[in-house]
């Protein structure tokens, strides 16, 4: 018997009002010098929190802020990258298999397109499976087409046979 399970993930970061010393925003795991960075606990990196909720999800595990709260210390600044592979090892300990991710950025800067490939190689490192990323425009509407912050929406399929 095979058991599919479909979770949805999504996360928000705000960008900061002014430089944050030592900070630089991170998207997928790249890294973009020179771009507002994101206001978060760890590296506020919205597609991989994103990722990591989506599975948490799927896997009836809770959701990421029950796991890496922003309130832990141990957490502070943390590589969102490492904390995806953590997620990917609990749901793995589970006796699932990750089928997919899907990712669906929403932002009017910086440009998706250009790194796009080199966020699928390091979320789908991270993750053990296909990642997929697509960046979207919110055409000027709301908060994130005002350019006040970053979202992005996850679906991740995972697989267990029995």
């Amino acid at each position: 018997m095979i058991d599919v399970r479909v979770g949805q993930g999504f996360d928000i970061h705000k960008f900061a009002d002014a430089p944050v010393e030592g900070r630089v925003l991170i998207l997928g795991g790249v890294a973009f010098p020179g771009e507002p960075v994101l206001v978060g606990h760890s590296d506020a990196d919205v597609i991989a929190h994103a990722a990591a909720d989506a599975l948490l999800g799927a896997a009836g595990l809770g959701d990421i802020g029950q796991h890496y709260p922003d309130t832990d210390p141990a957490w502070k600044g943390a590589d969102s990258l490492a904390i995806l592979r953590d997620v990917v090892s609990k749901v793995t300990a589970g006796g699932w298999r990750i089928g997919n991710i899907d990712c669906s950025v929403v932002c009017e800067t910086p440009k998706i397109a250009p790194v796009r490939e080199e966020m699928v190689a390091l979320l789908s490192a991270a993750a053990g499976a296909p990642v997929t990323v697509k960046g979207r425009r919110a055409e000027g509407l709301g908060a994130i087409g005002r350019r006040e912050g970053i979202a992005c929406f996850a679906s991740a399929v995972i697989i267990k046979e029995s």
